[in-house]
Formats: C-alpha cells, sequence, structure tokens
C-alpha cells in the first residue's frame, strides 16, 4: 500500500466496535512509534498522548464526557448526543492528544523574536502526530475519528488518570473495529484547491 493510498483509505470512521484487526500491545507501539518519530519546530517535542484502552476508554465516555454534556445539554434534545457518546463508547479505545505548555513557553523565552507564532507551531505539531497516528492505524485497518470535547473535560480527565497540571488536552481519537463501511464523501477537485505558478 503507497503513503496515498493509506492517506485516501483513513477516514472518520463512527460505526466502530471493540474487536481491534491488530493487538492493543501493536495499537501502543504504533502511536508510541509515531509520537516519536513525528517532526516539530525547534525540536520541541511538546505533542503528549495518552492511550485509554478497554474499560478506562469506556469510563471517558461514560463517566466523564456523558454527565459533562448532560449537564448542558437540555434533556430534550439530548438523545442524539447520547446516541453518538455511546458509538463512541463502543470503540476499543481513545488516544487523548496534549500539549506540554512549559515546553512551548520555554521557546518563546528562548527566541522572543518568534514568541507570538510559537503556539501556532506548537498545534500545527500536535495536529502532525495526530494526523500521523490516524494513518497509521488506517493503514493497520483500524477505524477512528477525531474528538474535541475539551475544555469542558479537562479537569476531570486530569484527575481520573494523573495528567499533569501542564498538558493541555486538545483532542480525542476515539479507535475501534470497523463495523459498518463508510459512506463516500465529495471532494472539490484539486483544481479548485491547488494552484501551480511557473
Amino acid at each position: 500500500m503507497s503513503y496515498l493510498d493509506i492517506i485516501n483509505r483513513r477516514r472518520s470512521v463512527y460505526a466502530l466496535s471493540d474487536r481491534l484487526p491488530i493487538s492493543e500491545d501493536e495499537l501502543v507501539r504504533t502511536v508510541e512509534d509515531v509520537v516519536v518519530a513525528t517532526p516539530s519546530p525547534f525540536n520541541v517535542q511538546s505533542g503528549r498522548a495518552v492511550v485509554l484502552l478497554g474499560a478506562q476508554h469506556r469510563a471517558l465516555w461514560d463517566e466523564i464526557v456523558r454527565p459533562t454534556l448532560e449537564a448542558i445539554v437540555p434533556a430534550e434534545s439530548f438523545a442524539p448526543t447520547a446516541e453518538k457518546l455511546a458509538g463512541f463508547a463502543a470503540g476499543a479505545g481513545t488516544v487523548l492528544f496534549f500539549e506540554n505548555r512549559p515546553a512551548v513557553e520555554d521557546l518563546k523565552a528562548r527566541f522572543p523574536t518568534y514568541a507570538a507564532a510559537f503556539d501556532g507551531f506548537a498545534e500545527h505539531a500536535l495536529g502532525m502526530i495526530e494526523v500521523n497516528v490516524w494513518n497509521a492505524l488506517a493503514e493497520k485497518g483500524v477505524g477512528a475519528s477525531l474528538q474535541h470535547y475539551n475544555p469542558l473535560i479537562d479537569d476531570a480527565v486530569k484527575a481520573r488518570w494523573g495528567i499533569p497540571a501542564q498538558w493541555a488536552l486538545a483532542s480525542q481519537m476515539v479507535f475501534g473495529g470497523i463495523a459498518a463501511p463508510m459512506a463516500p464523501i465529495d471532494k472539490l477537485p484539486a483544481s479548485e484547491r491547488v494552484r501551480v505558478i511557473r
């Protein structure tokens, strides 16, 4: 499979099961390898990942995200949200992505000329980790989607799993076996998105 094949294979998969096509150990090694291999500006290496599996994964969606949203979403309109969260909980795990803020602040102090740009640089670097993990999982037949329930769940997540206070939660990538095929999606042609100037 070529790299472009992998990119095209990667989709937001919402119909997930807890039956992975690879072992949990292989999945964890894949996440570890991707996090270490992905570049970052000034080699800051500020991206962090926490892999939740099994009961810990389900606790995120059933015991943290659901009650948090129940407290703010009107009861009469909560059913679609509950269905979505149940779909996430049905998966095999979740990767929590964080930014180690002290590393970024240190860069600002060391290179004041670029200080205003480092937050954006760090976000780009974490985005590269996220999409690289996503592509790596897709290459192994693991379905995933990227969610953003932060900052609503930040404090509860840190308290539950002893996450350092200085780590800023950026996203949650829920993953699992692919329980149903994804519907095709429309994409704009390259001619509308890419310009070539010679």
